[in-house]
């Protein structure tokens, strides 16, 4: 992506996976114009010639050429940020996996492995939802239940993979914690409503840390939405109970 290029990215302020791309072309120091769209409004033209099949954010127009979904547009520019095509940390994890289970030798790794593609892709995170707006107390201690599960995993596959250094991907932000990360201001976001700790360092010490890191890394703190904002954007869906962008029905990819 040179500087003559034209560089362009649809989304929502609030959305997660909309902040993911944000971060990835930060992290590459893309230039880029950024469009505003109101997906519960009328959705403009260009976003709706761009994805003309979901109709959804995010949407990086690139020389006129769309790419849609925020995992294509994060693996792109940390792919073209390490310069070298093959390093594709989610695509080779996926490989990996197929590998071990077609010779029936499951493995650590394959675990890990299992665990970072089902936490990225967001897989837990609408349990978190599904707690908030249920009137069933049975329910609620359900999904907060998966949640806890899901940051404990993530605690693990942490440790697993960081070996001691700051990020998931080693001194630097990564394929995973930006996709991982994205999250994070919404986890903050719930613990400001509702007064308590979803991070838990007593529970979750090296993630929480990872959490402070990633989220005053100069490069994502000035892309990242403010937290009391966001909390606005839950409390009104909590109330009005609308599906917003920050909770599609399909997988967060």
């Amino acid at each position: 992506m040179g500087g003559r290029e034209e560089v362009k990215l649809l989304g929502t302020w609030y959305s997660p996976v909309v902040l993911r791309a944000k971060i990835a072309l930060h992290l590459k120091s893309v230039d880029y114009g950024y469009v505003e769209e109101d997906l519960f409004g009328s959705k403009s033209e260009l976003l709706l010639n761009s994805n003309p099949v979901h109709k959804k954010v995010p949407v990086l127009i690139h020389n006129g050429k769309p790419v849609c979904e925020s995992f294509n547009i994060v693996d792109l520019n940390t792919s073209m940020r390490r310069g070298n095509h093959l390093d594709r940390p989610f695509f080779l994890l996926i490989l990996m996996i197929e590998l071990s289970l077609a010779s029936g030798l499951p493995s650590l790794m394959t675990s890990i492995s299992t665990q970072i593609v089902s936490l990225s892709r967001g897989h837990w995170f609408p349990a978190l939802r599904a707690a908030e707006i249920t009137k069933s107390e049975a329910t609620k201690a359900k999904g907060m239940e998966e949640v806890e599960e899901g940051l404990l995993r993530l605690e693990d596959v942490f440790v697993a993979i960081s070996k001691g250094k700051s990020f998931f991907g080693g001194e630097e932000i990564g394929f995973i914690d930006i996709c991982l990360g994205s999250f994070l201001v919404l986890l903050k976001a719930k613990e400001k409503l509702n007064g308590e700790k979803l991070l838990d360092e007593s529970k979750t010490p090296f993630l929480c840390k990872w959490a402070d890191i990633y989220l005053s890394d100069e490069m994502v703190k000035n892309v990242v939405p403010e937290i009391d904002k966001v909390a606005v954007i839950w409390d009104y869906d909590h109330h009005c109970k609308l599906r917003l962008i920050t909770w599609p029905a399909r997988p967060l990819w």
